[in-house]
């Protein structure tokens, strides 16, 4: 059975990278985004990717050039060696995971996106879904995980079975790494129901496509990203359920009685 997505997720904007803020020293995806984002009750939205010793670490790009004043891909790194690296502007590292979900604690919806590990969407995927879900092991309250590659979201429905799953989506025809046939069968969102998702984040810039149109008629919530002002969140919201979003402060939620 596919868990749905918890309504929090659809009523509390989520959090970009975590509420991050580079002219305070609050890098995306570092500890004080995600704290910020806690403090201020949005929900959190963060990236991982794959160590060299197979952790989940909190970090958006498969290389450390734009982000740390290192070079070189993550993956060829150890999880110690990658938490050595200071944040470019922040005062510490790359956080894992297994301390971001400890540290959130259900308190605010956390949404965890896979980065995909191929290049090119393929099925090399478990050991980067293995690893998230050892990094959440039983603390599933309040998470929810998500990927462009369909294949990991396959092996996180064997893996966390009663954690809500879904496919980050866009029109992938802006994608040239894709072959022609890979383009139009993701743009239709064809696994959606084979690898047990229960919702989409969609590039807002695409919300119009036939295929999220027909899921959300179905009543499966639509997320949007990236949102990045007022005006466009209102767009958006037209199509989509809930926003992703940075560069500005959406309306805060209502606090949960």
């Amino acid at each position: 059975m596919t868990p749905p997505l918890p309504w929090a997720f659809v009523t509390r904007p989520l959090a970009h990278r975590g509420l991050h803020d580079p002219t305070t020293a609050r890098i995306e995806n570092s500890r004080a985004a995600i704290e910020a984002a806690m403090q201020a009750g949005y929900g959190i939205e963060i990236d991982v990717q794959l160590t060299a010793d197979g952790a989940a670490l909190v970090f958006h790009d498969a290389e450390l050039d734009r982000l740390t004043g290192e070079t070189g891909p993550v993956r060829a790194r150890s999880l110690a060696a990658l938490q050595a690296i200071r944040l470019r502007g922040a005062a510490d590292g790359p956080p894992e995971l297994s301390e971001v979900v400890a540290h959130v604690g259900g308190r605010v919806p956390l949404l965890i996106e896979l980065k995909d590990q191929s290049g090119s969407l393929g099925p090399e995927s478990e050991a980067l879904a293995a690893a998230v879900a050892g990094a959440i092991g039983a603390a599933t309250d309040n998470i929810a995980v998500m990927s462009f590659n369909p294949h990991t979201v396959q092996h996180l429905a064997r893996l966390l079975p009663s954690v809500p799953r879904g496919l980050t989506t866009m029109d992938f025809c802006r994608e040239n790494t894709l072959s022609p046939e890979q383009q139009v069968r993701l743009n239709a969102i064809a696994t959606f129901d084979a690898v047990g998702a229960s919702f989409i984040s969609h590039d807002r810039r695409s919300l119009d496509m036939d295929a999220v149109t027909r899921l959300r008629h179905r009543g499966v919530p639509v997320l949007t990203w990236t949102i990045t002002s007022p005006a466009e969140a209102r767009e958006a919201l037209q199509a989509a359920d809930n926003i992703t979003f940075e560069g500005f402060l959406p309306p805060r939620p209502v606090p949960e009685a």
